[in-house]
């Protein structure tokens, strides 16, 4: 005799169904077989460590041994040093080897501005010491720009090549007398637009045209902005200056500062200072 098993009717499967379902409601899981998943979540900025690699101190100075002193006291606290005409006519080019052996970056502030051929012949060996950035005046024309350019594409990790646009000691009647028929900081977007056309993706410029330059070349292109004063500084002969906090928030990607580091009385402090003011604004 076959027996046959009472399938259950639709109701029954349905009671079947919500008391299954209200088991597992009601039944606590064991943590095992709930785990819960740690999401990692991002480092925090180093906000110091971020200001320390955009401040470029310049080490203007009368020579190799007052470099050396003035280094001593920064490099624990600094990464960049800016090696300008007055050091580099001094003592030449073995300023740079204590500097780049001892892991420093180096800003190599010579601002050729000469015929193209000349221009990039003097790029090209400038690359070869070892320095990180450089600068040609923009003012040399589009084609001394698309020359330097050029010579740096021929070399392996080349530097940063910059642009000088307008100094940060011009102001407007410096540059009526000079015969520009504009503006300092307009004439500044006019050499920025040009090199960017030429090719050149770095600039040095004030302040006053950091927002106009960075809408201009996106947020890619590179901003050194010297000229950067702590509140309350002397301003020497600089016209067109900004503190390192409003220069970093208009968009700077780097400041140079000197005098009121190199000329203080506890350079390194002073240093310190203006680093815990950059912070704040990264």
């Amino acid at each position: 005799m076959t027996f046959l098993a009472a399938q259950p009717s639709a109701q029954d499967a349905s009671s079947a169904s919500k008391s299954i379902l209200l088991y597992h409601r009601t039944m606590p899981i064991p943590e095992r077989m709930n785990p819960t998943f740690a999401t990692a979540e991002p480092p925090a900025i180093n906000r110091h460590e971020l200001a320390r690699e955009k401040l470029i101190v310049a080490l203007d100075v009368p020579d190799a041994a007052s470099a050396a002193a003035l280094v001593a006291r920064l490099e624990d606290t600094c990464l960049w040093f800016k090696v300008g005409i007055e050091l580099f006519t001094a003592a030449g080019p073995a300023i740079l080897e204590p500097l780049l052996n001892r892991g420093h970056s180096v800003f190599l502030d010579l601002k050729f501005h000469d015929i193209p051929n000349t221009v990039a012949g003097a790029v090209r060996s400038a690359a070869r010491l070892g320095v990180r950035m450089l600068n040609v005046h923009a003012a040399g024309g589009p084609a001394m720009l698309t020359a330097a350019r050029a010579a740096l594409a021929e070399i392996p990790n080349p530097p940063q090549l910059l642009a000088v646009t307008m100094l940060t000691s011009i102001d407007l009647p410096q540059a009526q007398a000079i015969g520009f028929p504009v503006p300092p900081s307009d004439q500044a977007i006019f050499l920025a637009r040009m090199s960017l056309d030429a090719g050149v993706k770095g600039f040095v410029c004030s302040a006053h045209e950091v927002e106009g330059i960075r809408a201009l070349a996106g947020p890619e292109s590179v901003l050194v902005v010297p000229g950067v004063r702590p509140a309350g500084s002397d301003l020497g002969d600089q016209k067109r200056v900004s503190t390192p906090a409003e220069t970093l928030r208009l968009g700077a990607s780097y400041l140079v500062v000197g005098r009121p580091i190199n000329q203080a009385s506890d350079p390194a402090r002073a240093a310190s200072l203006i680093l815990d003011e950059m912070a704040e604004a990264l």
